[in-house]
């Protein structure tokens, strides 16, 4: 007896397989039953009734007269009592023939077994076992474990993508934001809107309406159960297609099983067509028996053999359409390419353009899920798109990033703008954009996702940084970015991965670009295009370069500030730089350079240079900058240079030199006829002595040279009356002069790490410095008496 659980368990499968099941194995599946009703009511009739009469076969003496045969035997029996003339051998009718009920039934049982054929003895088993044969050909692969595993797997994915909520909403969805862009190219294109299109938005409207008017915190509850029940259905959905698309042993399977049947009705149609006339109903019978009997020949009735003839000549034409319907199903399978489903009907019908074709075994099956019905398909489709995957995973992401929990990210940057820095999300939550007050929008380790048309609500957007995520943009958005913003930073591994809408961002004012070149692209060093970038003014390029990439050249007519940092690759190739005629700043930074480019010396409008972490040995080359008349900053800071050139004194427009962090063990006198320095870095070299003549630089503001040798300052230091920083550190210098009081405007003055025993009272005269701007030790800073200890602290 089967348990109840497997019982309702089986119930309940079977009606699940249906929809793997088109109507040709529908009806033969109705076919087999018929067929197997016939075989049980031949095999009921066979057990219920005698299955043959016999009767004995006599002449005088016991034997047949010489042409009487049992047919004819029987019919003159059966018109005996018609008034017709009656042959010689009827004067036995009536005769007894002295056999009791036992004999008669030893005699129609020897003769069922000896002279009834075969066919008509086991025609109704035959056909109950052929019909199982048929039925279990049918189910086979539902069945076998190779298949069934796949297939149960498979109709519950299905039957789950069916009734989710979210198949509906991804299509309403989709077919929205479809229609919001067709709208949109319609007013581009200054096409009317119709009546119907009027109605429909009405209808719209009215509908979000009533959506509003519902309760929030059911929806949004409801909304989030709902989308991770569907993000569940996408992760199978992927590993089952992932795993079915591999083989196709339910393609093959089922091509086996149908030929299989094909085979068995071609047999069975063949030898039942052959053999349905040997069910007779006059059955001649000869049994050596005289004996027992006193009879060796006996006339015997097939009582059902008339019934067994007809229901023969029914089973035969239900297997005449049987095999109708697997010579169908092999027509099917062989005329068209069953291991490959295109979705391009579904696509055109639900605007969701990115379902991927399926092959192998995954096409199969939803081959015969559209005999059973297409809108399954339709369906299912939506868990394959990866825009529907999108919508789901900004419904989750906006449950969970509200707009109140993205307020209290903003904060200032470096640029004065409120950002929001988002970081490692698996995308943009649509409430991003009703923060309307952001001015910069920083997004690192963010997935690919795209940029709505909902962006044009950020009208106070004017930065964007991309770091390390993958961005895609629409035409509204692209329009956006292109009027508002103004300062862009990309950021990725690879330089080629930097989206290319970024280089027809016309209003651009800034492009940072940050990634590697590949050294094994054919198109290392260059660029997308930089003609659209109209109103770029900085371009800020970190990478490893070996050349200067020659789309830069574009940018000559309004590139004003040009930053490389290389990372420490050799950029050997600058002759770009030429082209730049408009720049002004330029740095190349950490490009291992060993002299200063000439391709700089052609910059007439250049106004500062920084050569930073390179590998500059000397700067004999100084001279040529007199050609660039507007140079006023120079920095070759962090590099090996060991001197100074007399020649240098030639940069009379020169406000601002850095030769910090070098090997300089002399200065030149000349350099101090560069009168017009304001800022001065020696720091972090091997000076001395610093040389007589330092006086005339009277518009000197900012001096450093700690990290020095110094033992003596020299006096002339303290005519540079506009002095505001003064970084004497970590040198030799013993003793400080009270002359520090001719300093009215020093703000800092360094001393930390020398030899000085005291500071001079006329620290005190300095108004401008305060406690938080004197840089020394606190046991020398004891030294000094307490009004002036007072004063420098008062604020």
């Amino acid at each position: 007896m089967i348990p109840v659980a497997e019982f309702k368990h089986f119930t309940d499968q079977q009606p699940a397989f249906k929809v793997l099941k088109p109507w040709w194995d529908v009806l033969a599946e109705y076919i087999t039953i018929v067929m197997l009703m016939i075989g049980v009511f031949g095999c009921t009739l066979q057990v219920i009734h005698d299955k043959i009469i016999c009767l004995p076969n006599h002449v005088p003496n016991g034997t047949f007269s010489g042409d009487v045969t049992c047919e004819d035997f029987t019919k003159r029996r059966i018109n005996a009592s018609q008034p017709t003339e009656i042959p010689a051998y009827q004067e036995m009718s009536g005769r007894r023939n002295n056999l009791d009920l036992q004999q008669y039934s030893y005699i129609n049982q020897m003769c069922y077994e000896t002279a009834l054929h075969w066919y008509a003895k086991y025609f109704p088993y035959l056909v109950v076992i052929h019909t199982l044969i048929f039925m279990v050909c049918a189910s086979f692969w539902f069945k076998f474990p190779g298949t069934s595993s796949k297939i149960e797997h498979f109709i519950s994915i299905l039957s789950k993508c069916f009734d989710s909520p979210w198949t509906t909403r991804a299509i309403s969805e989709v077919s929205e934001e479809e229609n919001g862009t067709s709208e949109q190219m319609g007013r581009r294109k200054k096409i009317s809107v119709s009546s119907e299109a009027t109605e429909l938005t009405t209808l719209k409207g009215s509908i979000s309406e009533k959506k509003v008017t519902e309760s929030p915190s059911s929806i949004s509850l409801l909304d989030k159960k709902e989308g991770e029940q569907a993000k569940a259905l996408f992760e199978k959905v992927k590993k089952f297609r992932l795993h079915v698309e591999q083989g196709d042993i339910l393609y093959t399977m089922y091509i086996r099983q149908t030929i299989l049947k094909v085979c068995k009705f071609l047999v069975i149609t063949i030898y039942n067509a052959i053999l349905v006339p040997n069910i007779s109903f006059i059955v001649p019978c000869s049994i050596k028996m005289e004996d027992m009997t006193g009879y060796e020949h006996f006339c015997c009735n097939h009582t059902k053999a008339h019934l067994f003839s007809k229901l023969a000549i029914c089973y035969i034409c239900f297997l005449g359409i049987y095999g109708m319907t697997c010579l169908y199903t092999l027509y099917w399978l062989f005329h068209r390419p069953l291991k490959e489903y295109s979705f391009d009907f579904v696509r055109e019908e639900t605007g969701i353009w990115d379902i991927p074709d399926v092959k192998n075994d995954f096409a199969f099956m939803l081959h015969l899920i559209d005999q059973y019905d297409s809108l399954y398909s339709k369906r299912f489709a939506v868990f394959l798109s990866e825009a529907s995957e999108f919508k789901l995973k900004q419904l989750n992401l906006s449950h969970e990033w509200t707009v109140e929990k993205l307020r209290q990210k903003l904060q200032k940057n470096v640029h004065d703008r409120l950002e929001l820095h988002l970081f490692m999300l698996p995308g943009l939550p649509d409430t991003t954009f009703e923060l309307t007050e952001v001015q910069a929008l920083k997004l690192e380790l963010l997935k690919d996702f795209t940029f709505p048309n909902s962006v044009t609500q950020l009208v106070n957007l004017q930065e964007l940084a991309l770091i390390n995520s993958p961005v895609k943009l629409n035409f509204t958005s692209l329009m956006f970015f292109r009027e508002h913003l103004k300062v862009m930073l990309v950021k990725f591994d690879d330089i080629k991965d930097i989206p290319v809408w970024t280089y027809n961002l016309r209003g651009l004012e800034e492009l940072h670009i940050m990634g590697h070149f590949n050294p094994e692209m054919n198109r290392a060093g260059n660029l997308e295009c930089m003609r659209e970038l109209k109103s770029l003014k900085i371009l800020t390029l970190h990478s490893n370069m070996s050349k200067l990439p020659p789309s830069v050249a574009d940018l000559a007519t309004h590139l004003q500030k040009l930053r490389i940092h290389n990372d420490g690759t050799k950029l050997v190739t600058l002759n770009t730089l030429k082209k730049l005629f408009n720049v002004q700043e330029l740095k190349l930074i950490n490009c291992n350079l060993d002299r200063i480019p000439h391709a700089v010396f052609s910059l007439v409008n250049l106004q500062e240079l920084d050569l930073r972490d390179n590998q500059l040995y000397t700067i004999e080359e100084v001279l040529s900058f007199q050609h660039c008349r507007k140079l006023t900053c120079l920095r070759l800071w962090h590099n090996h240079i060991a001197s100074i050139p007399d020649h240098i004194r030639k940069l009379k427009s020169l406000e601002h030199l850095d030769l910090s962090h070098n090997r300089i063990e002399a200065l030149p006198a000349q350099l101090f006829l560069c009168t017009k320095l304001n800022y001065l870095d020696l720091s972090h070299n091997k000076i001395q002595v610093i040389p007589p003549g330092m006086g005339v630089l009277q518009s000197l503001q900012y001096f450093s040279i700690s990290h020095n040798f110094l033992e003596v300052l020299p006096a002339e230091i303290f005519f540079c009356k506009r002095l505001k920083v003064l970084k004497l550190g970590h040198n030799k210098l013993r003793h400080l002069s009270d002359r520090i009081s001719w300093l009215p405007f020093l703000s800092r003055l360094e001393l930390k790490g020398n030899n000085l025993d005291i500071l001079p009272r006329e620290i005190g005269q300095c108004s401008a410095l305060k406690r938080n701007g004197l840089v020394v030790e606190n046991n020398l800073y004891e030294t000094l008496p307490l009004e002036i200890r007072e004063k420098l602290e008062k604020e």
